[in-house]
């Protein structure tokens, strides 16, 4: 895909405008220059897609497992054949680093293949039953799925919600994000490719208070998969009530990183800065809260200032360059405010806090890491997600101070536990509300385990075999047998 072209809609296997001819443009992140120009879907566009994905689901359902699964793999052939290429439109697109986008894009092969090889090994169950019969389960696939994913992770989130929903034989209309829909339009032209029916997945772009909004309210669409904020969250759900929509949200986080001074310091440290500024903090898993046992807190905080400091900011498709910039301008502002309430409100500015004094960034959406000590409970840059390179470091004395500074937040998706005392690392890792936990590591998300939130962090689970169920329902048939 060239991205000097304008993007259209991908609808029944065609590329086509959107009915009204709108379209919007694309700014790039790290420049502030025009990157595309992508059509802009309305009701109609979505009507026309949801027709196509619902006529499209009995044949696609009728492929067998096999099946679907040499379509799967042929397609992450063509995802790893097409690497580079991808990867420098994520790049550009979302200001990612061009060595994380290379990764995304191995990790969307990498599902579609999981997902491929998984799909013809479960199955239902045979249950005896009190009665003279015997009764049967069998997943079925629900039907059209809404797919709607964020602007942090675009190639990754739409590939670990469309592989298990392709996988299980639904069909698919893919929302991406307006700021970052390139990667996901080019996927939907590698599926042809690879051979899957037109009309199974459908991409359309737009805003999501028009084009998001109307995908939940359709009546065709039988399931709703949303990553996003918590607030569209509620918005999401309050929609899906009226048709009884299935649902599985992927919500907003403010992860503990909760350091014990019994811990590898070195090594806590520079997951720190990989772990809250990975993606430039704009990630629902960004351990933004920084727990520090209060004996080794002074140590931690100047190795994690040198650590903020040395972070190498530059253009996204320079090799070297670490970390990118903010999505948009806007999004800019909005940390900028989070930063100003930090020190409005008394917290420490350690670093960072403002554009980086590079003249060669001036022309993108940077923001220089930055750190707050000094933090209370009750301050916004520790209650709220901020979804920035911003982390407020704070002390703690004992274990269980550690859990209740851990579960003080309604969110409740990842975070991090670091300590050599095993019988320590499990307490903690059983008492902390949170729905992904790494010990001694900053890694949380696998393709092969759940991933999901507890409290206003979501319902539901992504990833592993566990998103197969949320991708099927559950039918029983009973046989009787008495003759």
């Amino acid at each position: 895909m060239s991205v000097a072209a304008e993007a259209k809609l991908i609808i029944d296997g065609q590329s086509v405008p959107a009915v009204d001819g709108r379209t919007s443009t694309l700014i790039e992140p790290a420049t502030g220059s025009q990157l595309a120009v992508v059509a802009a879907a309305g009701v109609e566009d979505v009507e026309r897609a949801v027709s196509a994905a619902a006529r499209a689901f009995p044949g696609w359902r009728r492929v067998s497992s096999r099946e679907r699964a040499q379509l799967l793999f042929r397609l992450a052939a063509l995802l790893r054949q097409n690497r580079d290429e991808l990867a420098r439109l994520e790049s550009r697109n979302a200001g990612k680093p061009i060595r994380d986008a290379r990764d995304e894009v191995d990790l969307a092969a990498n599902c579609f293949e999981y997902y491929g090889g998984a799909v013809d090994k479960v199955g239902g169950q045979t249950i005896p039953v009190a009665a003279p019969g015997v009764s049967l389960t069998f997943r079925e696939p629900i039907g059209v799925c809404a797919i709607i994913v964020p602007w942090n992770f675009p190639i990754a989130i739409t590939s670990w919600k469309s592989a298990p929903a392709l996988a299980m034989g639904n069909t698919v209309v893919l929302k991406p994000a307006e700021q970052t829909p390139l990667t996901a339009l080019r996927l939907a032209e590698l599926m042809l490719e690879a051979g899957i029916p037109s009309g199974v997945f459908n991409v359309i772009t737009g805003a999501g208070s028009v084009v998001g909004e109307a995908l939940v309210k359709h009546p065709l669409v039988r399931k709703v998969s949303f990553t996003g904020s918590t607030d569209v969250g509620v918005r999401v759900m309050k929609l899906a009530a009226d048709t009884i929509k299935r649902v599985t949200l992927e919500l907003g986080g403010k992860s503990a990183n909760i350091i014990f001074a019994d811990s590898d310091i070195d090594k806590a440290v520079s997951s720190a800065v990989s772990s809250s500024l990975g993606n430039a903090g704009q990630d629902c898993c960004a351990r933004s809260r920084v727990l520090v046992e209060q004996s080794v807190y002074d140590q931690f905080l100047e190795k994690l200032r040198r650590g903020f400091s040395s972070v190498v900011m530059g253009d996204p498709l320079r090799e070297e360059t670490e970390m990118g910039p903010m999505i948009t301008a806007e999004h800019r502002e909005r940390v900028l405010g989070y930063i100003r309430s930090g020190i409005d409100e008394g917290a420490e500015l350690v670093c960072g806090g403002s554009a980086p004094d590079d003249p060669s960034l001036s022309g993108g959406t940077y923001i220089a890491p930055t750190i707050f000590a000094g933090a209370k409970r009750g301050m916004r840059i520790v209650r709220e997600e901020i979804f920035g390179p911003v982390v407020a470091v704070m002390p703690f004395i004992g274990e269980q101070a550690a859990i209740e500074m851990a579960n003080d937040s309604e969110y409740g998706l990842s975070g991090s536990i670091w300590t050599r005392d095993i019988g320590r690392a499990l307490r903690v890792a059983r008492a902390v509300e949170t729905g992904v936990l790494s010990i001694n590591t900053g890694s949380s998300v696998h393709l092969g385990a759940p991933f999901g939130g507890f409290k206003k962090s979501g319902i539901g689970r992504e990833l592993g075999l566990a998103a197969l169920d949320h991708y099927s329902e559950m039918k029983s048939v009973y046989i009787d047998v008495s003759g």
